[in-house]
């Protein structure tokens, strides 16, 4: 795993140097029932810390008085003339469908936005960095063959029982030492007492991310997923889906360099 984290490290460092486009699609349900939904297209550029997402395309839709609202844009921002004639800043939106669509887009900028991170992935969602794995048990199950290629099924805990973090399993590619998918799921319950005082708590959340190598060897993040159930405020209960799929890599400059991986 040391190998892994090393790996990891200079893999984070040399995905700064690839622009992509971030197709993502948040879902925000009652039961059965579709509150809002948003497709979005990104372009994901190089930052000086991490990167930089620019809205290409919007497809959005909330329900209102048992109707769906198209709109094509973000709040507060110019769109020339371009906006449906069903937009829903054309009418009055009640406090309910507001939340629907600050969530889903808080959703979306959350968990697929991060600006520090070099694929815009939380990395904290995965612990296989060096910063990360200190906290963590990894434990080998054996040897499998995933996404067409060679692989080790290792799964992982956080070191103190108590600790809230992340479980799940890691499969990594025996030749590059690279993760291959990660699936993760919260390592315990939050306490009763702690929901009762924030009246919040998100049965089910876990993520699962995939990673393929670049012509150059460099491994990315290709697809993300979660769904997960959110109650907030003992009013508010949605099941949250969140995929996205990165596509359309070009690198930037050529000066990347991979550690030796055997």
């Amino acid at each position: 795993m040391a190998k892994v984290a090393t790996n990891q490290d200079h893999a984070e460092a040399a995905r700064r140097q690839y622009v992509y486009v971030q197709h993502a699609r948040v879902v925000s349900r009652k039961g059965h029932t579709v509150r809002c939904e948003e497709t979005t297209e990104s372009r994901i550029t190089p930052a000086e810390n991490g990167t930089h997402a620019d809205l290409i395309k919007l497809d959005g839709k909330l329900l209102h008085a048992g109707k769906y609202i198209i709109y094509t844009h973000l709040p507060d921002t110019k769109h020339n003339g371009n906006q449906s004639e069903t937009s829903s800043d054309s009418i009055t939106i009640d406090s309910e469908n507001d939340m629907d669509r600050d969530l889903v887009e808080n959703m979306r900028g959350n968990l697929t936005r991060d600006d520090k991170s070099k694929d815009g992935i939380d990395t904290r969602l995965f612990p296989l960095s060096s910063k990360d794995q200190s906290d963590y048990l990894f434990r080998l199950v054996g040897q499998e063959h995933l996404n067409d290629r060679d692989v080790f099924h290792v799964i992982f805990q956080p070191k103190v029982k108590d600790d809230f973090g992340w479980k799940g399993d890691a499969y990594i590619d025996t030749e590059s030492f690279q993760p291959v998918i990660v699936r993760t799921e919260m390592s315990r319950k939050v306490p009763f007492a702690v929901r009762t005082l924030l009246g919040t708590n998100v049965p089910g959340l876990g993520f699962t991310v995939v990673y393929a190598p670049q012509p150059d060897g460099v491994w990315f993040p290709v697809s993300f997923g979660t769904e997960f159930k959110l109650h907030v405020l003992f009013f508010f209960s949605r099941d949250i889906t969140i995929n996205a799929v990165n596509r359309d890599f070009e690198k930037t400059h050529s000066d990347a360099r991979l550690l030796p991986t055997q």
